[in-house]
């Protein structure tokens, strides 16, 4: 195989990964924006369960895919069969997939027009080159370490923050005063410092500095 090839669409990407896949003991790392950023990533997923090769798989995805009741039933399933999911810190726009940290597959953007059947043409780029493969395997290992597991997201003892306190938590963690942050809210100075109150009691927190720490360790930072 050439050391950098582009695939044209997914029925290349699929005739190019499938004896890849019939690899039972060959580690799998994927990053997604979501469960529909590869070409029958589910039924993917599931084939790795049924070959009990999940235990060499993980998967990194963007927030984005907490928001799908289909989508978190079968983040569950994966859980519940080994395979290790954590939710990245920030939104990730481009799949990439990693087998044995040898091949890296790429996905390109979208086309802006679907086609007869719904989906939008999308080219990847498939790359067995070393020193690109372990580049970019370090750089998935770095958002690796600072994405939160999924079990937290489900965990019942995890404070629930709507959307509102999240604006607050960014502006504590900011750095601006109360009155620049009330400001930039539109909310005022007595209602801000009301719903930083809020946040202390509901992070458990005595003091905003405790609350920022757990703002991070639960992974509820993000907005």
């Amino acid at each position: 195989m050439p050391q950098i090839m582009v695939l044209n669409g997914d029925l290349e990407l699929q005739a190019r990964i499938r004896p890849l896949a019939e690899a039972n003991d060959a580690e799998w790392v994927n990053v997604a924006r979501d469960l529909d950023t590869w070409p029958g990533a589910r039924e993917a997923a599931r084939l790795r369960i049924r070959r009990d090769g999940a235990h060499r798989a993980r998967k990194l995805y963007s927030p984005a895919v907490l928001a799908d009741d289909r989508d978190r039933q079968t983040l569950h399933e994966m859980t519940a069969h080994g395979i290790q999911v954590r939710i990245a810190a920030t939104p990730l726009l481009q799949g990439t997939v990693f087998i044995d940290r040898r091949t890296m597959i790429l996905t390109g953007p979208a086309s802006s027009t679907p086609s007869a059947h719904g989906r939008r043409h999308r080219t990847y780029t498939m790359s067995a080159e070393p020193a690109l493969v372990s580049g970019a395997y370090a750089l998935f290992e770095a958002a690796w370490e600072t994405a939160t597991d999924l079990a937290v997201f489900f965990d019942s003892d995890r404070p629930r923050i709507d959307a509102q306190a999240r604006e607050v938590l960014h502006a504590l963690g900011s750095g601006m005063t109360d009155v620049t942050a009330s400001r930039e809210l539109g909310m005022s100075l007595r209602t801000y410092r009301r719903r930083v109150a809020e946040l202390l009691v509901v992070l458990g927190a005595d003091s905003r500095f405790q609350a920022g720490m757990r703002v991070g360790e639960l992974g509820l930072s993000r907005r």
